[in-house]
């Protein structure tokens, strides 16, 4: 019995671990801009971008995010990884918003991974191919401010 009432609770924990925390979300005029990019889905492994005209006049400029780590390698120190308005450790699948808009970032100098928000500033940059290839809005030759 007792092993049945800590597995319940075990898995009770991961559930609300789970569960998206309002608080943690990062909010701002800047993030405003990147999610209001639209998409077009041709085919199952097909989906392009539709960049409106508010984020058009930010691309090839400087441009500052504040947002979560999400490497996409391993290690401690990343210069090329996705940043999100969500940590890493809540669900991005919970709920009925799916997936956050994220933007790849390729630093110029590495920085020590962390679950705590960073702030980077680089060049936007607009890609109008397959968003299933390669992230459709990035920053490069950014560095962490």
């Amino acid at each position: 019995m007792k092993k049945i009432i800590f597995v319940f609770l075990l898995f009770t924990g991961f559930a609300v671990k789970a569960q998206h925390n309002p608080d943690d979300q990062i909010m701002s005029d800047n993030w405003d801009v990147v999610g209001s990019v639209d998409f077009k889905i041709v085919k199952d492994v097909e989906m392009y971008a539709i960049f409106n005209d508010n984020i058009k006049k930010h691309a090839n400029k400087t441009f500052e995010l504040e947002g979560y780590i999400v490497p996409i390698k391993d290690g401690m120190k990343q210069t090329k990884f996705m940043l999100s308005t969500l940590p890493i450790n809540q669900c991005f699948y919970c709920g009925k918003n799916g997936v956050p808009i994220m933007v790849l970032v390729e630093l110029a100098e590495p920085i020590k991974f962390t679950y705590q928000t960073v702030t980077v500033k680089g060049i936007l940059k607009l890609n109008a191919g397959n968003a299933m290839d390669n992230p459709p809005i990035s920053l490069v030759a950014a560095k962490s401010i």
